[in-house]
């Protein structure tokens, strides 16, 4: 009898995102997870429940462990496993930072606010070689993020990283550069960053767009000794 596990109805959706997240097409996951094409479209589409094995092979080939594929950890933070034997850490070259913040998703804005350090996640976009992401005029994102002075901006940070719980791996990302408010008036600017489509999940009035030019990119990889 073969062992079928109770998926919940998001599965697909879990599966979609991560494949997308790894610049894989359907008929690559499928290759890389030994299943048939097919399978893997109506997973991704329907409400399925993919044997055991199945989960294990697909996990596998996304680069997660099975809890996290089928949502078990979506309320846990990441990185509570073990570290591998024998890990290797690796400075990453500006341009593989930037093909691993390529894709955009969600980063972490580091700044001082009247209270202290502060850091507030994001969604966001890389658009030609800037971060672009979306917030309330008035908000924490506004305000603190300028500097008062015309034409000067606010050095911040911004971070975005991946862990592979199941592979015991991972990267990071940090990006150093000026906040700049793009305002109604700079039309063309405007334009630019609206046409790159970042949507922030939080949803309400968040018209305003920053955009961080890179000063500095820097980023570190963690991986298995040879």
């Amino acid at each position: 009898m073969i062992e079928r596990i109770a998926t919940p109805g998001d599965l697909g959706r879990r599966v979609s995102r991560l494949r997308e997240s790894l610049g894989l097409s359907r008929e690559q996951l499928a290759g890389r997870a030994g299943v048939d094409l097919g399978y893997v479209e109506y997973l991704e589409e329907s409400a399925a429940s993919p044997a055991a094995e199945t989960v294990s092979r697909l996990a596998s080939a996304l680069e997660v462990g099975v809890e996290e594929l089928l949502g078990a950890t979506a309320d846990l933070p990441p990185g509570r496993g073990r570290p591998a034997a024998g890990p290797v850490l690796e400075r990453l070259t500006e341009r593989e930072c930037l093909r691993l913040l390529s894709p955009g998703g969600v980063g972490r804005v580091a700044f001082n606010d009247p209270g202290g350090p502060a850091i507030l996640p994001v969604n966001y976009v890389l658009r030609d070689g800037s971060i672009v992401f979306r917030t309330a005029f008035g908000g924490p994102l506004d305000e603190a993020l300028r500097t008062g002075v015309r034409g000067v901006e606010l050095k911040i940070g911004f971070e975005v990283d991946r862990i592979d719980e199941a592979g015991r791996a991972g990267w990071s990302v940090l990006v150093r550069g000026g906040a700049h408010h793009v305002s109604s008036e700079e039309a063309e600017e405007h334009a630019v960053a609206a046409a790159s489509g970042v949507q922030p999940w939080a949803g309400g009035d968040r018209e305003l767009y920053v955009t961080i030019v890179p000063a500095e990119i820097t980023g570190r990889r963690i991986r298995h000794a040879p």
